[in-house]
């Protein structure tokens, strides 16, 4: 395989990953980018940890659209927001050794992860606590005896993934 095709086929994957992400989820991506980006200029342990933060977030998300499964206790939207406040407190510890325009660029990409995070949090509910379709507007466990959630669709396609309705993500 060529560095040409392999570019083009990374692209592709690229494409489908963000086709596959609902709003949310490419909001949070988008932040993770630009939080990375952020981190132009001096270099320390600090912006290594952001860029690992934000990185992990795109794992996540890369992992969501490809459909597969593992848990996270409190969700992914928790997972989400942890992360982009992390980011911002280790920001704010940087704050008089950056550039003010650059650390206030920074922060606002930071709140914009963490925001994202709390959209998906109000979005879909945690992995471990399925919100079946008859709950009255809360998030109610079903009991370990219940009926078990319905397979995912055969084309393995961006449509519902269990019986509560939720996008890609755990069941």
């Amino acid at each position: 395989m060529t560095a040409t095709e392999s570019g083009r086929r990374a692209v592709a994957e690229l494409r489908e990953t963000w086709r596959l992400l609902h709003l949310e989820q490419r909001v949070a991506g988008v932040a993770a980018v630009l939080v990375i980006v952020s981190t132009l200029g001096p270099f320390s342990f600090v912006e290594a940890a952001e860029i690992l933060t934000a990185a992990a977030v795109l794992l996540l998300l890369r992992m969501r659209a490809q459909r597969r499964e593992f848990h996270l206790p409190f969700g992914d939207g928790t997972a989400i927001a942890a992360a982009g406040a992390w980011c911002a407190l280790l920001i704010v510890a940087r704050m008089f050794d950056r550039p003010p325009g650059q650390t206030a660029l920074a922060l606002l990409c930071a709140l914009l992860l963490a925001g994202a995070g709390v959209r998906e949090r109000a979005r879909r509910a945690p992995d471990d606590l399925p919100d079946p379709p008859d709950a009255p507007g809360g998030v109610v466990a079903r009991p370990p005896n219940d009926e078990p959630p319905a397979p995912p669709p055969a084309g393995g396609g961006a449509g519902q993934t269990s019986a509560t309705g939720r996008g890609p993500g755990p069941t």
